[in-house]
């Protein structure tokens, strides 16, 4: 079992990101609540891992505190959510958010996440209810390390799209929260609250 990995950040292009450890590269999957605490390329860093083995593929998902992970490993218990629509959700709405949708009962709110509908938001309720009633919140907030701007909104696109929404909704998203200050992270962050809220 893997349970963290420590080494150079390689490459970041979310949601996929590669930690290069003493030569070896590994490809790990990670939610964007992750890649808005990630380093510089270049820079030592350590990320808690999920791994999951299947007939086809290996694969690592990271995460930069436990909660999330915690989460993760929560929502693929959940019937009809797998490792995909896991990262949309965590990447989609903080953890705390999230929680406090399942405690309130809000389906309003994770429905506007791709791949849920109203019947998935409401086996969440169901399936996750009893799993996080003694949830803890988390008060750390997240450091976000700028990159080159002028690549910020398409690198905020193309993160939305693998995130499973639509390139003309991501498009969308990103022209109305684009600021000429902005890092894609920043974009990522205030397009998925800008469309959560629609």
């Amino acid at each position: 079992m893997i349970t963290h990995i420590s080494g150079l950040l390689f490459e970041k292009k979310a949601p996929l990101l590669t930690i290069d450890v003493n030569g070896i590269g590994y490809e790990i999957h990670a939610p964007m609540s992750t890649f808005y605490q990630l380093p510089d390329v270049g820079n030592k860093i350590t990320l808690l891992i999920h791994f999951i083995v299947r007939e086809d593929a290996h694969l690592l998902f990271g995460f930069f505190r436990e909660q999330e992970r915690q989460l993760f490993r929560a929502l693929i218990k959940v019937n009809g959510v797998g490792p995909k629509l896991a990262l949309t959700i965590l990447s989609g709405m903080e953890t705390d958010q999230f929680v406090q949708c399942i405690q309130t009962q809000n389906a309003e709110s994770l429905i506007h996440i791709p791949g849920i509908g109203k019947k998935t938001a409401e086996r969440l309720m169901i399936e996750m209810r009893d799993a996080l009633s003694h949830w803890k919140s988390d008060t750390s907030h997240a450091q976000i390390e700028l990159i080159d701007p002028n690549q910020a909104m398409s690198d905020a696109i193309s993160a939305l799209t693998a995130l499973g929404y639509k390139p003309h909704e991501a498009k969308n998203a990103v022209a109305k929260v684009h600021h000429a200050d902005h890092n894609n992270e920043q974009l990522i962050r205030l397009a998925l609250k800008q469309m959560v809220r629609s």
